[in-house]
């Protein structure tokens, strides 16, 4: 008898593993869809009544066009005429709407335009956050190098590695990791440390692949 509730119990539990996760990808793409929906309204409204086509063959048209647009300006303003004009805009966007400069270098660092995006750039690091004499040690990615021989390194938090905390430590409590990609200290960090075993994570700080 007990080992029938078993088997009912691990295969109900089995069942909801892999009927959940398709469940909340399609209330997401459900969610994805109406907010998309909702943002190009404006347009499509007009384009449904004045040409009388289906409102989902409209939405797929103004989606068409917005990405046809962001690929002509992103053309642009790999010009020098387009930097130009982009830097003009900028500038006054930001005296009228101060949110704009940060929203602008958000993306940028998440989207990995920006050169000096950790996201994209970032060398991995294993680091000591409390000094050498603490074992405790914490995935990071190194943004800046100083001229005394001290690091600044962004230490994601798990499971959204786009948040985090920023410290400036000596290179003694600094083991950079190269043979770490960056994108699977991410998954690593995404995985809120699942993972980490196979990266060899939590090796001695007095490898030869130390900061110093």
């Amino acid at each position: 008898m007990n080992k029938f509730k078993h088997f009912i119990g691990q295969s109900f539990i089995g069942g909801i593993l892999v009927i959940a996760p398709i469940v909340i990808l399609l209330l997401a793409l459900r969610w994805a869809v109406n907010a998309v929906q909702s943002l190009i309204a404006p347009l499509t409204e007009p384009l449904v009544k004045i040409s009388g086509a289906p409102p989902a063959l409209i939405d797929v048209v103004v989606i068409a066009l917005i990405l046809f647009a962001c690929f002509v300006v992103g053309t642009l303003v790999a010009t020098s005429a387009g930097r130009f004009a982009q830097g003009f805009i900028d500038r006054h966007l930001s005296r009228f709407a101060p949110g704009y400069r940060l929203i602008r270098d958000i993306l940028q660092q998440m989207f990995g335009n920006d050169s000096n995006s950790p996201f994209t750039r970032g060398e991995v690091a294993i680091v000591q956050l409390y000094g050498r004499d603490v074992p405790t040690q914490a995935t990071a990615i190194v943004t800046s190098r100083h001229d005394n021989g001290w690091f600044s390194v962004f230490v994601p938090t798990g499971p959204n590695p786009t948040s985090g905390f920023v410290y400036h430590l000596p290179s003694d409590c600094v083991t950079l990791r190269p043979d770490i990609k960056l994108d699977a200290a991410f998954k690593s960090i995404i995985a809120c440390g699942a993972g980490s075993a196979e990266l060899g994570v939590c090796r001695n700080n007095d490898s030869p692949l130390s900061a110093e």
